[in-house]
């Protein structure tokens, strides 16, 4: 028995990585899909697919969602094609490698508006939508650098730390309209997006070392918490942080 049926959710930067396996895990529990993209259409288009395979109805739209113009933008279309809103996952993440005493203001800027401004102004879009539904779930994906200092990990690191704490912040405001949010925070997983990270090799032989449960954490750990943190069952769960790391975080 599927736990998302009739359930229609936004997924940002969900064409790919642990975007692509949210989307697909939620569509196998029976909700509708809203994939948004910002540069390449073609892995949407194919994710796209596979959600339709299942039988489930998927929309894509690409979007900047650190441009409240375009996050407008995609919640019309929202409206247009899918008449409502659900679930919200706010994934889509982007930033740039570097210490701190090498961070640009442009570098700054963007890394936080995508990771944790995008966060407040899609929820703030997207609540409404919730209400006329009865409530929904909002859920972001956040990272160990949030409460680690890793290497070259200051901009990205600093955002995700925002957006826990924004987390914290709407889940408290929004629980009594019945909107539950949360995030999930994972350790180092191994899709693509590692690899812009300059010690990419270095991170993944440590996460492995390291972790008490002797693997990495896969794209679709981070799916399956992301969808409990949709049922029923995590009502009473209310702006926390959940993390997904093996025992990784448990080592010094």
């Amino acid at each position: 028995m599927t736990t998302l049926t009739g359930k229609t959710a936004l997924i940002t930067g969900g064409s790919r990585g642990i975007g692509k396996s949210i989307a697909l895990k939620l569509a196998s529990e029976g909700a509708d899909i809203v994939i948004n993209f910002f540069r390449n259409r073609k892995p949407a288009e194919e994710t796209q697919k596979l959600i339709e395979i299942m039988g489930r109805k998927c929309h894509i739209v690409k979007a900047n969602v650190g441009d409240l113009d375009k996050i407008d933008q995609l919640f019309e279309e929202i409206k247009e094609t899918m008449g409502g809103l659900d679930i919200l996952v706010s994934n889509a993440a982007s930033g740039v490698q570097l210490p701190a005493m090498e961070v640009e203001e442009k570098h700054w800027d963007w890394t936080l508006n995508i990771n944790a401004k995008a966060l407040l102004f899609l929820a703030q879009r997207a609540v409404p939508l919730m209400e006329q539904r009865g409530g929904g779930a909002i859920v972001s994906i956040s990272s160990l650098g949030s409460r680690f200092a890793l290497k070259n990990y200051t901009c990205v690191g600093t955002s995700k730390a925002a957006l826990e704490s924004l987390t914290r912040y709407l889940g408290a405001e929004l629980a009594h309209k019945n909107i539950i949010v949360n995030a999930v925070s994972g350790a180092a997983v191994d899709t693509d997006a590692l690899t812009h990270f300059p010690n990419r090799e270095e991170m993944i032989n440590d996460a492995i070392s390291r972790t008490p449960a002797g693997r990495m954490v896969t794209p679709e750990d981070i799916a399956d918490a992301v969808h409990f943190l949709c049922t029923e069952q995590a009502k009473m769960i209310v702006g926390q942080t959940l993390i997904i790391d093996g025992g990784y975080s448990l080592i010094n």
